[in-house]
């Protein structure tokens, strides 16, 4: 992010205290994607905090990500429902299939993998989420369809 739009969300928050540490973080992620080193860095000259204290706070919550994630950005559920309805074979074909482990994107950026503690969808378990859309359900032979049919619309868009 570069330092003119950062400092755009930081008018904001005029007269700034670590209490709005975490909001800056969130906002900072939502206008991101993630929290870059440039933009902890930032942040921690704004609030005159150590980049250190920042990154302890962002790493102690699951909700900040420090890698740009994937243009079809995965969330598997592995919460009780889900895991007793056999999200780990889930977890397991979309590592393979892809090559990526969680919190990893790919190297041609459409995919990243986020496993979630639960995405309140017990009742559809075991449940993904790619790009906020719900799946129910699923099989690892249907999260091979849905992750093929995405790369089947990217090579399509290639095309054309």
């Amino acid at each position: 992010m570069d330092k003119i739009t950062i400092e755009s969300i930081f008018t904001g928050y005029p007269q700034a205290s670590r209490d709005c540490l975490i909001p800056i973080l969130q906002d900072v992620q939502e206008k991101e994607g993630y929290l870059s080193r440039e933009s902890i860095k930032q942040i921690g000259e704004y609030l005159a905090l150590p980049a250190s204290k920042i990154f302890g706070v962002a790493t102690f919550y699951n909700q900040f990500r420090f890698q740009p994630i994937g243009k079809y950005h995965i969330q598997l559920c592995r919460g009780t429902a889900c895991h007793v309805k056999g999200s780990a074979k889930l977890l397991d074909t979309v590592r393979k299939m892809l090559r990526i482990e969680p919190g990893q994107t790919t190297k041609d950026k459409l995919f990243s993998l986020e496993v979630v503690a639960c995405m309140g969808a017990c009742g559809l378990s075991p449940a993904i989420s790619i790009n906020g859309e719900v799946h129910a359900k699923v099989t690892p032979k249907k999260l091979i369809a849905i992750v093929e049919e995405s790369m089947n619309m990217e090579a399509s868009n290639v095309r054309s």
